[in-house]
């Protein structure tokens, strides 16, 4: 893949810092990054567009409440576009995307309770530590890998944590 299109939102702060990071990761391994500004989910369906005429060998949509408000349809728009893909949860995947990898947010909600549980009970949170996700969970949408005339090396779904056939 030489080129990746990247879907964001310029309402949502960390966005175009996480586009500026990509870029100086991807730039030394050949790999050039096509910014898709998404302001409204009537663009979403242009956004696809432009990647596909940018000829974009994948799609990254970052993590947005707005993206995932719109989880069906940026799927469907993905597999007409014949676009593969990545999403920031599981949702997305469920959705008819084809692959996420990110934080089990379960876990992550598990945590934030247990913190909650601690201030509740005593502790001040200035002194609770601060605690990075430790479970990340890959899924995989066979149908749409299918849907996009795609094989998933066996490999990748031997550490899948979620296959959807």
């Amino acid at each position: 893949m030489k080129r990746l299109a990247v879907m964001w939102t310029p309402t949502n702060p960390l966005h175009e810092a996480t586009v500026r990071d990509l870029e100086d990761l991807t730039g030394s391994r050949g790999i050039q990054i096509q910014s898709l500004k998404i302001a409204s989910p009537d663009e979403i369906e242009g956004g696809f567009r432009a990647a596909a005429a940018g000829r974009a060998g994948a799609v990254w949509v970052v993590g947005d409440p707005m993206f995932f408000i719109h989880r069906t349809r940026l799927a469907t728009v993905a597999i007409d576009a014949r676009l593969p893909t990545s999403f920031f949860g599981r949702g997305h995947v469920e959705a008819g995307g084809l692959i996420a990898y990110a934080p089990d947010y379960n876990r992550l909600h598990w945590q934030a309770a247990w913190h909650i549980h601690k201030v509740l009970n005593g502790a001040r949170p200035a002194e609770l530590p601060i605690e990075d996700p430790t479970k990340f969970e890959l899924v995989i949408n066979l149908k749409t890998a299918k849907a996009l005339g795609l094989t998933i090396p066996p490999s990748l779904l031997a550490r899948a944590d979620q296959v959807i056939e």
